[in-house]
């Protein structure tokens, strides 16, 4: 199978007692540290002495009795080709995970077989997810599969609910090896919708492409996993449930915990929350909106902003998570977060939010449905970021920001002199600058905002980031940004999204535009639309060297910048379930004062004729339009 084990590790687990090296367990457990693939069975491994299951997808058990020795088996399986993780987790319809006998099973092993066999028993490891459709019997799967492989401990949130933000939390505040997040994101949920498992590491972020190509190969080759199939725990019942494995390792322990304290209490040390409360319920409080989509973060809104912070009851609203989602898309943009914006636009509010499914995508409204551009946002927590106390305790180490993102927080960092990175889209790329102290503030146009206070994109923070900015300049959010772009300018961006295209055809375009774009006499070009002219000046396909470790992240989307700054890029998603989504980003730079409150559709409809012209997008998609405008 091409895999090599350490020559460090043991032959046993520690702490096995050698004379049960004769029971079945037991063999089990050597096998499976001496196996290749850190612990993944294979077909010649001794492990086959161990009672073997060769059905499907079983029911799950009814509870055990107290005392009850929880027995392990070995299952055959057929690996799949297809679970190569993307940008964010493995990603499918419900229906795939459902319908593929051991589909789950299999990707499960494959994860926790990159965990080290000698590790395991002194782990921790975090799950949680989102609350969408085939959420709790995943995780009961999980359990099953992680008592099996030895992991000692599991952290979950209550009935199984816990945001991305709160899981990365919670993996830095135990020092967990890893989590795993049931989440498919922003994608739409229920029997019909999409589902993902996806794995973090030990620094809470998005496992990097080593591990995940490791899982991906795993994947490929697997022909058994081990579970513990009579193996049932209350999600429901905060507090700790211990059980005694037939392998006499010491107990099992699972731990069941409040889906939102520890991510609170992380919260309160970040940012003033006296102050806070004064903005959302004292004398001519600021009236706000927030949208948590059925998703996720309706018990963080409820528990921070409402009850803590004081904000009324009904400044929040869809927080009851809901297997679908309440039938809409969890995506929070002004598409899919209509009616958020219907209600700004009423003027009864003066700030507003959204989140996604599972809480670490954010987007924020003014009054009257004034939108702040994600690219923006950034630029403006950057430009005000002492107004978090976090920050005026820890320093500014450098900003980032990924390639498709507009360029307004580069505008901030040269005039503060502080570090820029551009990284590919991902957030497991700001993770190694974050781990390396390399970095404080990133955010991707995507609607993904964070800081170093974590390894991933929280949606809430960057909602209190914002009042906390309000706070101290006792500005609107529309004059915030105002100001924003009379002291920097204003790059002006748009992304259009062509969802859930033919997957063949999206690559033959690109794959096409490529050959155009690295002819040799692209470079020095004009394209013009109307009477206006735009001269190439670099055409490639973006490629990345991580500073920290050298490795290098190639094809990360066709870039075509022009001499005045302005960028066209092409990109297909890692985000999808189903096709191919193409996503297709303008950025303009535009200084001159009378220009920049202009409409970025207006003033950008040149080069967006020019991209459209260049790649024939709707002629090779057979669209005639976008899904989505951001």
């Amino acid at each position: 199978m091409g895999c090599w084990v350490p020559a460090a590790w043991s032959p046993l687990p520690p702490r096995m007692d050698c004379r049960e090296a004769s029971s079945p367990a037991c063999v089990f457990k050597w096998a499976e540290a001496r196996a290749p693939c850190a612990g993944l069975m294979t077909a010649a491994s001794p492990a086959q002495r161990l009672p073997r299951e060769e059905a499907g997808s079983a029911p799950l058990p009814p509870a055990l009795q107290p005392g009850t020795m929880v027995r392990i088996v070995a299952v055959r399986t057929q690996a799949y080709a297809d679970q190569k993780p993307g940008t964010s987790g493995l990603r499918k319809r419900v229906r795939v995970f459902q319908d593929n006998a051991h589909y789950a099973e299999n990707f499960v092993q494959s994860i926790l077989a990159t965990v080290p066999p000698a590790e395991r028993q002194e782990a921790a490891l975090v799950v949680g997810g989102d609350g969408r459709f085939y959420m709790t019997e995943a995780i009961q799967l999980i359990i099953r599969i992680a008592a099996a492989n030895g992991i000692g401990r599991l952290v979950i949130g209550q009935n199984g609910i816990l945001s991305t933000p709160a899981v990365s939390c919670i993996i830095r505040k135990i020092k967990a090896i890893g989590g795993i997040i049931l989440t498919a994101s922003h994608n739409p949920g229920g029997p019909n919708g999409d589902f993902g498992i996806k794995f973090n590491i030990s620094n809470g972020g998005p496992a990097p492409e080593g591990i995940t190509d490791k899982i991906f190969q795993i994947s490929k080759t697997i022909e058994e996993y081990a579970i513990c199939p009579d193996l049932k725990v209350d999600l429901g019942t905060i507090g700790k449930q211990q059980f005694d494995l037939e392998n006499k390792f010491k107990p099992f322990t699972v731990e069941i915990v409040d889906s939102v304290e520890a991510y609170a209490n992380m919260l309160r040390n970040i940012f003033d929350f006296s102050a806070l409360k004064e903005l959302l319920s004292g004398q001519n409080h600021l009236k706000i909106r927030i949208d948590a989509m059925h998703g996720v973060m309706g018990p963080y809104v409820k528990k921070i902003l409402c009850e803590e912070l004081g904000a009324p009851a009904n400044s929040a609203v869809n927080c009851t998570p809901l297997e679908d989602f309440g039938g809409h898309h969890p995506d929070p943009n002004l598409t899919y977060a209509a009616d958020l914006v219907q209600s700004m636009k009423t003027g009864e509010y003066d700030f507003g939010a959204a989140f996604d499914g599972d809480g670490d995508r954010n987007m924020i409204l003014g009054k009257h449905g004034f939108f702040v551009n994600p690219s923006d946002s950034v630029a403006v927590i950057a430009a005000n970021i002492f107004s978090i106390p976090y920050f005026q305790h820890t320093g500014v180490r450098g900003f980032a920001r990924s390639m498709p993102t507009s360029g307004a927080i580069d505008r901030v960092a040269k005039a503060t002199k502080i570090a820029l990175f551009e990284t590919p889209t991902g957030w497991k790329f700001f993770g190694n600058l974050m781990d390396a102290n390399k970095l404080s503030l990133c955010g991707e146009e995507s609607f993904g905002t964070g800081s170093d206070h974590i390894r991933e994109k929280d949606g809430l923070w960057a909602v209190l980031a914002w009042l906390s900015i309000i706070a101290v300049r006792k500005q609107s959010v529309e004059d915030i940004l105002k100001d924003h772009w009379q002291k920097y300018g204003r790059n002006f961006f748009t992304r259009y999204d062509y969802e859930e295209v033919d997957a063949d055809g999206a690559n033959k375009m690109m794959k096409d535009l490529e050959t155009v774009m690295f002819d040799r006499s692209f470079v020095g070009k004009q394209l013009s639309t109307g009477d206006k002219v735009y001269t190439v000046e670099k055409a490639d396909n973006f490629e990345y060297s991580d500073p920290v470790d050298g490795s290098i992240s190639r094809n990360q989307g066709l870039r075509l910048i022009f001499t005045d700054g302005s960028r066209i890029i092409f990109r297909l998603s890692g985000t999808g379930s189903a096709g191919a989504t193409v996503r297709l980003y303008i950025d303009s730079y535009e200084k001159d004062a009378p220009k920049i409150y202009e409409d970025p559709q207006v003033m950008l409809a040149p080069l967006i004729g020019i991209a459209l012209k260049l790649s024939q997008l709707h002629e090779r998609t057979g669209r005639t339009g976008p899904t989505v405008i951001t």
